[in-house]
């Protein structure tokens, strides 16, 4: 059991990224929350180890819409984490904690008691997300003005902060109310429509998603070429859902087929890609006419369009029904609420951090939707990062390895003497 240090703690809506500060990778990468498989009748805490049948399992989470709603379910989820899964001794250790811009004081003072009424930790940090993305790719590579404006698009909501010398400019900070729990929920919604009833199946769509779904570059375009038949779609591509025997998982019957929209290039026209697809009819026929062969010992489902159709709603909430901006207006918002100096430093280091950041292409389609709203005299330069769900994580613990960290944490005995709105005004 690790006695002392520092425990970093990326407390997300859809996972806990959590391990020892100074390291490079978390500990354990576990969803936020608990669930029921239908062969149990109690709710389990999910583990790394074990492997989860997570078919209609019922699912109950701590965090809605980014924010900590039900402390005693965290509290049970964080006992598990520290006891089984990390084996730290809270009582010499030091936490520091993600929390998301705005936090109400109330939900800061209900996180206050988890951590040192609940858990007893030594001392306590709370930093924000963009702060720490910004500090892990300052020491990646040297960010020269240490300014830049990070788009932190997670499970709850999408957040553009502007970040000057490791602080989140608050009032230049945008939010939209979509992230991938709204993706995976209208994927649900087309899936159960068009094919099958999945709408039990979160964790099941969440790894459709993350499989398959991709940014269109030419949505137009694209929308013809999903309406085509057979060989001509390049979109097509079948998921095979679990039957609980042999599969307790689903996946991808033809990995490669799923890779075919990779073929179809940016500027293509209808017309030239169905050459395209043409040229490559050959390589796939056979693969294909096995395909067309309905097996009915397996309950499967074709995507078309539905798998460009999803992150589209990134860029246009407003089809959704939200009234909201779309990422690129948001982005274009922040920035200009910050001083006019900052502007041109801005653009040009924009960092994209967060799960839903992984959908192939996005950084290409965001710089083509940001050029036309951006000054020609500006340039724009997007950085995903290296892997934009521990990306935070990785700051966090950047930060617990400083020599300055002690130094800006709040001890048990602070906390106990001043309360928590007095040991917040210490963090921002």
């Amino acid at each position: 059991m690790h006695q002392n240090g520092v425990v970093v703690l990326d407390n997300g809506g859809g996972l806990i990224k959590a391990g020892h500060g100074g390291e490079r990778d978390p500990s354990a990468v576990i969803p936020n929350c608990v669930h029921r498989p239908l062969s149990s009748k109690k709710l389990v805490t999910p583990s790394p180890t074990e492997p989860m049948d997570l078919t209609s399992a019922a699912v109950r989470r701590p965090i809605d819409r980014g924010y900590l709603i039900n402390p005693d379910l965290q509290r049970e989820i964080w006992a598990h984490l520290f006891t089984q899964v990390l084996r730290v001794n809270p009582a010499q250790s030091s936490l520091l904690l993600t929390e998301p811009l705005f936090t109400l004081p109330s939900i800061q003072r209900a996180a206050d008691e988890l951590v040192f009424e609940d858990f007893n930790f030594a001392a306590l940090y709370v930093a924000h997300s963009p702060s720490l993305a910004h500090l892990y790719e300052a020491s990646r590579r040297p960010i020269t003005a240490q300014c830049s404006l990070v788009v932190d698009c997670g499970f709850s909501f999408t957040h553009a902060v502007p970040v000057f010398q490791n602080f989140p400019i608050n009032y230049a900070a945008k939010r939209i109310d979509l992230g991938g729990k709204a993706l995976t929920n209208y994927l649900k919604e087309l899936v159960s429509y068009r094919s099958v009833n999945v709408m039990d199946e979160t964790f099941l769509i969440d790894d459709v998603k993350e499989k398959l779904c991709f940014v269109s570059m030419n949505v137009p375009r694209d929308l013809q070429t999903a309406k085509k038949h057979g060989k001509e779609n390049a979109f097509r591509c079948t998921y095979v859902l679990p039957d609980g025997v042999t599969h307790t998982q689903g996946y991808v019957k033809d990995p490669e087929e799923a890779k075919r929209y990779l073929a179809v290039g940016d500027g293509y026209s209808v017309q030239e890609v169905a050459k395209k697809m043409d040229v490559d009819r050959e390589e796939v026929a056979d693969k294909l006419e096995e395909r067309k062969k309905i097996d009915l010992s397996k309950n499967e489902f074709d995507l078309t369009n539905e798998r460009f159709l999803v992150p589209e709603m990134i860029f246009h909430p407003a089809d959704l029904g939200m009234n909201q901006a779309g990422l690129a207006e948001c982005i274009v918002r922040a920035v200009s609420s910050c001083h006019p100096h900052l502007h041109p430093v801005l653009y040009e280091s924009i960092i994209l951090t967060g799960g839903s950041m992984l959908f192939p292409r996005l950084a290409d389609r965001l710089e083509r939707e940001l050029r036309p709203l951006v000054p020609d005299e500006y340039q724009v330069k997007i950085t995903p990062q290296e892997d934009p769900i521990l990306g935070v994580w990785r700051g966090g613990s950047v930060l617990a390895s400083s020599p300055d960290f002690e130094a800006m944490c709040v001890t048990k005995a602070e906390y106990e003497e001043l309360g928590s709105a007095r040991c917040r005004k210490r963090f921002f």
